[in-house]
């Protein structure tokens, strides 16, 4: 690029030169200077931009990428609903936060997510409450984008002892685990259709996939679920429905299951129980992967690798 005399340009820097002085030296040097300075502050900016989004981030890959949108999470006062909520709102989405009892547990959780979310108190082995639910969502929000059932009901019975899985314990398993799931999701259907990209995921467990469970009764509930999961990804098109299956978690529910968690600890690959969280993550992979459906997604640690 041709010199100007008193102000000259190289590769479109430019520098400012007092009269007297030589191009081809002491301009050069300048040049040399103001590209070092410049370069100097775009890495400061870069990496102050990149701290940023590091801390705003929480681990998603788009914090923004759920804007808009609106979840049910059933079960979320605490555990496993909890952190699905919590990693659902970090990602932009508002938040239906829903519990049969614990209201001032699942209150506190609503308030304290980024997002504008609300709590709605509601037993979904009850249909008209499931339908209730659905509605309070609607009236709030004015659309349904996502609907995450996770809430479950167990009493742990050893598999071989049959007496002691009662009537009363075998009802009370499948009128929260399916009947309500299966209630919740058919209220929730005709609204999830209307969403650019609704999807259902719902929170079975490797009992459903093993011979394994707190009880028998829950273990069929568990295989229903998953049946459940592709055969409504398969008939309700474009709404997208996936399931994790989790193995044992690390909750206020099994806080008191030492020898379960020791086993798993023992067995497992990795060594440990899951975490809450560990589960959420799976269950936002499922709502923002928009070409994956009629999946079951094992998150287990190996867990089911080895039984």
């Amino acid at each position: 690029m041709a010199w100007n005399g008193i102000a000259g340009r190289y590769y479109d820097y430019p520098i400012e030169v007092t009269a007297g002085e030589s191009a081809p030296s002491l301009t050069w040097a300048r040049y040399m200077f103001h590209r070092h300075q410049h370069w100097l502050a775009d890495r400061e900016a870069m990496a102050a931009g990149l701290s940023s989004w590091r801390q705003s981030a929480k681990g998603c890959l788009n914090v923004a990428e759920l804007e808009g949108r609106v979840a049910i999470v059933t079960g979320s006062s605490s555990g496993i609903g909890e952190a699905a909520a919590r990693r659902l709102a970090d990602a932009g989405a508002q938040v239906v936060v829903n519990s049969a009892s614990s209201v001032a547990a699942g209150e506190s959780v609503a308030e304290s997510l980024p997002t504008d979310s609300i709590y709605v108190q509601a037993d979904i082995s009850e249909q008209a409450q499931g339908i209730a639910l659905v509605d309070a969502a609607l009236h709030r929000f004015g659309r349904l984008d996502i609907l995450v059932n996770n809430a479950g009901w167990t009493s742990p019975v050893p598999h071989e002892d049959l007496e002691s899985l009662t009537d009363e314990i075998f009802r009370r398993t499948f009128d929260v685990n399916v009947f309500g799931t299966w209630w919740l999701t058919k209220a929730a259907m005709p609204h999830l259709r209307e969403s650019p990209d609704g999807n259902v995921v719902n929170v079975t467990s490797i009992a459903g996939v093993r011979p394994i469970g707190s009880s028998i009764a829950y273990s069929m509930t568990k295989a229903a679920l998953n049946q459940l999961t592709v055969l409504l990804a398969k008939s309700c098109g474009p709404v997208r429905v996936n399931a994790v299956a989790p193995g044992l978690v690390s909750t206020p529910w099994t806080a008191d299951w030492d020898e379960m968690h020791e086993l798993v600890a023992n067995k497992a690959p990795l060594r440990r129980s899951a975490t809450p969280d560990d589960i959420a993550r799976a269950v936002v992979t499922l709502v923002t992967n928009t070409y994956t459906t009629g999946e079951i997604m094992v998150v287990d640690g190996g867990l089911s690798l080895t039984i």
